[in-house]
């Protein structure tokens, strides 16, 4: 089941990053003391309580004085809205309720999303500080004090966030419908490539980049099977994310990606693997899901013999860390090699959902340890006793040893390389989880 998104909101300079980085427990998201420095959408997993969750820091939304930015921030506020949730809105107590504040409690509120209010930089302990009380003014409920800096309150504030989620529930419905997502960089061909699938134009295609805003969901059924496309608005460098709307349309892709089965990870082969492409590519492979690289726009580039061979090591080495995943070359606008992608889809869905029994892996162990010797360190040598696999999508497998310091990063890869060598994976990250005899579960 996709993790449930809590949004991060407020308007700039309120803390919203520091509050993001205590509650995922990392500093991952860009912290200064200058309205606006969050450029791009930091994305990060949330466990309170048993419950796990995607947390989203924002860009904040700040009113401007002319009709069209009140625009812009009317919409990235309602795009983040859809798309989660929950929404966590953060106010500064050391400003007090300003105008901002209430314009975007007034969309929260028409939302009829659940909306946890925060009142940051109560850096004291003690009694409740009677500036806290203005903003019951928002009209959205009893405000948590809470401190990003100390994290006092933390505790208070993941409570309401994991009361106000959906139940848990098993997805039940569409068992066969395998989800790809298609993600790539604007105007790589992502909106191109579904209408070739879908034979129709479905979703409006355009050399302008940033042209779909939205995630869209298409049903298709083949010879092959049922799947549901989802089309994303492409991901742009930070640099290039000036534009409000476009800021938030990168939340839809990161909830796109967390939604699939499959991730479509498009290449322009014009431009080869850039910056951004590594950055969207690994979003999918933080995710744990099944990815096929794709270098779309394969007519347009002109060829000799080896092209494809030296095309395929470049993409190799700018996306290093995805070599399980299968390289495929088309063209969305002649419809060359689109055929193909269906026997690829199956293939590394298959492979993400595969389990092996535990007497399967555990030969596969004793093989592993008698070509390659553990390692050792002063004289104590790493003893792997038994490997079990934990659950799927992606393939996740437990391997208990007498001590976890010892398990070398080498090792866990080249202990991964020969499940590979024995079951293939083709397309689905590996997970390894790495426990010393006596460790308790979870």
């Amino acid at each position: 089941m996709a993790k449930p998104i809590v949004a991060i909101v407020g308007r700039p300079n309120v803390g919203k990053s520091l509050l993001f980085n205590k509650l995922t427990g990392r500093r991952t998201a860009i912290v200064e003391d200058t309205p606006g420095v969050t450029r791009d959408r930091i994305y990060g997993d949330c466990e309170w309580n048993g419950r796990v969750f995607s947390l989203v820091d924002t860009g904040g939304i700040e009113p401007g004085t002319d009709s069209e930015m009140l625009r812009f921030m009317r919409r990235q506020a309602e795009i983040a809205i859809e798309t989660a949730d929950a929404i966590i809105m953060v106010t500064d107590v050391t400003v007090g309720m300003t105008a901002a504040d209430s314009q975007v409690a007034a969309m929260l509120q028409r939302s009829k999303k659940p909306v946890i209010l925060a009142v940051n930089k109560c850096d004291s302990v003690g009694p409740v500080n009677p500036d806290v009380y203005e903003f019951y003014g928002l009209g959205l409920g009893d405000p948590i004090e809470v401190s990003a800096v100390h994290g006092h309150g933390t505790g208070d504030l993941l409570d309401a966030c994991v009361a106000a989620l959906p139940p848990e529930t098993a997805e039940a419905e569409d068992e066969d419908v395998i989800k790809v997502a298609i993600i790539g960089k604007p105007n790589v061909g992502k909106s191109s490539l579904l209408n070739r699938i879908l034979g129709e134009e479905r979703v409006i295609v355009s050399n302008v980049a940033g042209t779909t805003r939205d995630a869209i969901d298409s049903d298709f059924e083949n010879e092959w099977g049922r799947y549901r496309f989802i089309d994303t608005a492409g991901m742009r460098r930070k640099s290039k994310v000036d534009d409000a709307v476009e800021r938030y349309s990168n939340l839809r892709t990161v909830a796109a990606i967390e939604r699939a089965d499959v991730c479509l990870i498009l290449l322009d082969a014009q431009e080869g693997v850039t910056d951004q492409d590594t950055k969207i590519a690994g979003l999918a492979h933080e995710a744990g899901k099944a990815s096929i690289l794709v270098v779309n726009k394969w007519d347009a580039v002109e060829k000799e013999t080896g092209t494809m061979a030296k095309m395929t090591e470049e993409v190799r080495q700018g996306l290093s860390y995805m070599s399980y995943a299968p390289v495929v070359f088309l063209s969305a606008l002649t419809g060359q090699r689109v055929d193909r992608i269906f026997e690829q889809i199956n293939a590394v869905a298959n492979a993400a959902a595969m389990r092996i029994t535990t007497g399967t892996l555990n030969g596969i162990l004793e093989d592993a340890t008698a070509r390659v010797q553990p390692p050792s360190d002063k004289g104590r040598r790493l003893k792997l006793y038994y490997m079990t696999q934990a659950g799927v999508k992606p393939p996740h497998f437990v391997v208990f040893c007498n001590d976890a310091r010892l398990f070398h990063f080498s090792y866990q890869r080249y202990l991964e390389n020969q499940i590979r060598a024995v079951y293939g994976l083709v397309g689905t990250p590996i997970r390894l989880t790495i426990r010393q005899k006596g460790d308790k579960e979870g």
